[in-house]
């Protein structure tokens, strides 16, 4: 009978195993026995639990004599042949399987779980029997679900059971083959086979989170992805998660830190059940419409995830449950995010210009920044996968584990299912493969074997074109930029593309337009919000109910919503300055927001009608403002980023600035106070005209060169037939603008422009910035081009 050296050990309980026990107990139950050791006493809670180790694998090999029949039956094998992988897999699992334990392995693991019970104070605790290779979890090679984990053990029979399958999925196909690729030889890794208190989140809730934008690589943010149930539903991709981001650098200070709450779909959720281990139920309404952890849970676990990060200094890919019996959170798992580790470095940015008119086949959730092209294949079934061929473009209804050795040799991915924390998207991110997940119909509408390109580079929506689109792409060595003399700023207007953009070369934004947000995230004309309880109109007082689902007060659901968009944004620049614009709409765009019908009157020409400033002390809308001075006030003062300025448009006269002014200081925005500044939108040639009056009452000018040309020239920029008259390179635009610098600079206040002149013109870009611009806010994709432009001219 094979025998231990006396050294071995063959478990070794999590209060005993440090990082620097990966060897032994592979990087999962390292991790966690890391936490549980390390960082409990800051606070962060884990499962108790123990770890079978690498010497107890070796051993029970030896004990069956397994270790002499792998080595031929792995030999020659190439994973690329789907058919002898699936066999050389099923005959290596097969071989553990029938394998019996060594006795005094076997009485060591009952000993442990009698043990776990008694600290637990139970006679056979409940517990989650998770695999953990040597040569996963590392900082480069994670891939989440290689290996089996096992739920709701509950008897030494099952547990016994539950180690031997673990052991056996080291040969799993999708494990072998992802070995192969990360260089690992799969007869040199060892399997370790953690067992913990299983956190009862099936009565509860779970999720993953991660310390960073999974989609950017943005730093400053924890993204918490949280679900009803148990947290296999999310990878599944079957229910869209709630998604909280939660500001680093605010949760530090102490300050409200959750700058964006997206409430998700959550109808289905898993609980554990005896016979069939997770078995699906239906969501209640009244709990789809509330957000799946209270704001102190979302802060809390934002907080151990800084600490595990800051403890493993590096960025951190996190799973954590919430137990329905005592209302406790876990982590049961945290192991290094691959994707954007060791990219600190890379001072590079790159672009994508996809050259194509066409309407795309199919629309979805992008996933990476790349493009894809290849054959459709259309494979409804994961037993179906062996036909697949390298290069194709992959199209089904959602992956999970078993689809991984065709996910490698795709050049993109396509499922109609899931989302940003589905199986298809974590897999396709690490690989680095183009993946678009949510396409609706895409089985239907994509025709198999037909050329298509998949697109990911155009911001949040994925595209399927037909047909190989043609594209160039742009590398930019950010070192190699020149410096010019005016700061180069951004215009911003949707929150969910900040992140991204704050990695172009910027001094921040100046111009963040909250009409996005507004039609975006509000969807409601906040009059009718104001006025909720007097609505006569129970069509669309319900309409108005699913919108601000979980709002009693609508004002606070307005107040959230904006400031979260507001906040998105300034947190993506922090500590750059974002000079926020007040809503801007016309008459006719508010028109169009729900319940906007009742408030709007009906104007003739809407682009010179009632419109920005002359909006907000009006009593037919100050309320309105109210709320919009409500929401910078909580982004400022309670969230903390005080980077924030303001700004009003369309001033008509000073009188009118005056008394904006004075709303605003009435409801605690006033110029000065903690660092504020209030622009004033230089685009009516009155602003120009009596500049001088202008800046007595404002900090600063943006020069706004759509509405200053066409209010210049008497066209209404609107009309389409006028279009060819509407240049900003006209001589008396320039005059005005020169006057407008000039003005500004004599009396040491910002001057700025935010128009779109300087991005659409390149010599307009020259002229500004020789007439000593102090910023240029361009759009996101008119900067890299701009600065290489406008490189050449000398301080």
């Amino acid at each position: 009978m094979e025998t231990q050296n006396e050294k071995q050990k063959n478990i070794l309980w999590f209060r005993e195993v440090t990082k620097k026990d990966i060897p032994q107990v592979g990087g999962k139950n390292g991790s966690l026995g890391e936490m549980f050791s390390q960082l409990s006493e800051k606070g962060v809670s884990v499962p108790n639990g123990f770890a079978t180790t690498a010497d107890a694998f070796w051993y029970y090999l030896r004990h069956n004599g397994i270790d002499k029949k792998l080595a031929p039956l792995f030999e020659g094998l190439d994973v690329k042949n789907l058919k002898q992988l699936k066999k050389v897999s099923a005959q290596a699992r097969n071989l553990v399987l029938k394998g019996e334990f060594p006795p005094d392995f076997k009485k060591q693991i009952l000993e442990a779980y009698k043990g776990l019970s008694a600290y637990y104070k139970t006679k056979n605790v409940i517990v989650a029997v998770r695999s953990s290779a040597t040569a996963e979890d590392l900082e480069d090679a994670s891939f989440a679900g290689a290996h089996e984990t096992y739920l709701n053990i509950d008897t030494p029979a099952e547990l016994l059971d539950a180690v031997k399958k673990c052991i056996s999925s080291l040969f799993l196909d999708r494990a072998i083959v992802y070995r192969a690729e990360k260089g690992f030889d799969t007869l040199r890794v060892a399997l370790s086979v953690g067992v913990m208190k299983m956190v009862r989140s099936d009565l509860a809730s779970a999720g993953i989170m991660f310390t960073l934008d999974t989609e950017t690589g943005f730093r400053d943010v924890v993204l918490i992805n949280s679900i009803y149930g148990a947290g296999e539903m999310i990878v599944k991709g079957h229910v869209i998660a709630d998604q909280f981001y939660v500001f680093k650098p605010a949760l530090k200070q102490g300050k409200y830190a959750i700058i964006s709450k997206t409430l998700g779909k959550k109808d289905r959720k898993y609980i554990f059940a005896k016979k069939v281990g997770l078995k699906e139920l239906p969501v209640a309404s009244k709990d789809q419409a509330k957000f799946s952890l209270a704001d102190k849970e979302i802060e809390k676990l934002a907080k151990w995830a800084v600490i595990i990060e800051e403890h493993y200094n590096g960025p951190q890919d996190i799973e954590w449950a919430k137990d329905g019996k005592s209302g406790e959170l876990f982590i049961v798992q945290a192991r290094p995010e691959t994707i954007y580790a060791g990219k600190e470095n890379k001072n590079t940015y790159e672009e994508y210009e996809v050259k194509t008119t066409n309407k795309p086949l199919v629309t979805g959730i992008a996933v990476g920044h790349k493009i894809g092209q290849g054959n459709i294949h259309l494979i409804p079934n994961v037993k179906q996968i062996a036909q697949f061929k390298e290069g194709e473009i992959l199209v089904t209804t959602m992956t999970d584990p078993d689809w991984v050795p065709i996910m490698r040799i795709a050049s993109a991915i396509v499922t109609e299912e899931g989302t940003k924390t589905c199986h298809a998207a974590i897999v396709s991110r690490e690989l680095g493969t183009p993946c678009i997940v949510g396409a609706k119909n895409a089985i239907k509408l994509l025709k198999n074997g037909k050329m298509a390109t998949a697109d990911c580079t155009q911001g949040l929506d994925g595209r399927v074109y037909a047909g190989k689109i043609p594209y160039e792409k742009k590398e930019y060595n950010l070192e190699k930029l020149p410096e010019l003399p005016a700061k180069i700023m951004l215009n911003v207007g949707t929150p969910e593309g900040a992140f991204k953009t704050s990695f172009l070369p910027n001094d921040g934004v100046g111009l963040a337009r909250v009409e996005f947000i507004f039609a975006d995230k509000v969807k409601v004309h906040p009059l009718a919000l104001c006025n909720f309880a007097k609505l006569k109109d129970k069509k669309l007082k319900v309409q108005i109910e699913k919108i601000t689902v979980g709002y009693k007060d609508k004002k606070e659901f307005f107040v959230d919503k904006l400031s979260e968009g507001i906040a998105t944004i300034a947190a993506a620049f922090c500590p750059k300055h974002v000079i926020v614009r007040f809503s801007d709409f016309k008459s006719n765009e508010y028109k169009a927001l729900l319940g906007g019908q009742d408030y709007e009157p009906e104007e003739s020409n809407p682009m010179i009608g009632w419109r920005g400033a002359s909006r907000y002390y009006d009593p037919r809308y100050e309320k309105a403002f109210v709320m919009e001075c409500a929401a910078i006030k909580k982004v400022r003062e309670t969230m903390g980023l005080d980077n924030v300025w303001v700004m009003v448009p369309f001033c008509r006269t000073v009188d009118e600035g005056k008394k904006v002014i004075e709303v605003m200081k009435k409801n605690g925005l006033e110029s000065a106070t903690n660092g504020l500044k209030i622009m004033v939108m230089c685009e009516i040639p009155a602003n120009v005209i009596l500049a001088d009056q202008f800046l007595d009452i404002f900090d600063g000018m943006s020069i706004g060169s759509n509405d200053l040309t066409q209010l210049a020239l008497g066209l209404d920029r609107d009309a389409g037939q006028l279009t060819h008259i509407a240049n900003e390179n006209n001589e008396a635009i320039k005059i005005l603008v020169v006057q407008a610098i000039k003005a500004c600079k004599a009396r040491g206040k910002y001057i700025g422009i935010c128009g779109q002149a300087p991005s659409d013109y390149p010599e307009f870009a020259e002229f500004i910035m020789r007439e000593g611009i102090e910023t240029m806010s361009l759009n996101p994709d008119s900067v890299m081009k701009t600065i290489i432009k406008l490189g050449g001219l000398k301080k």
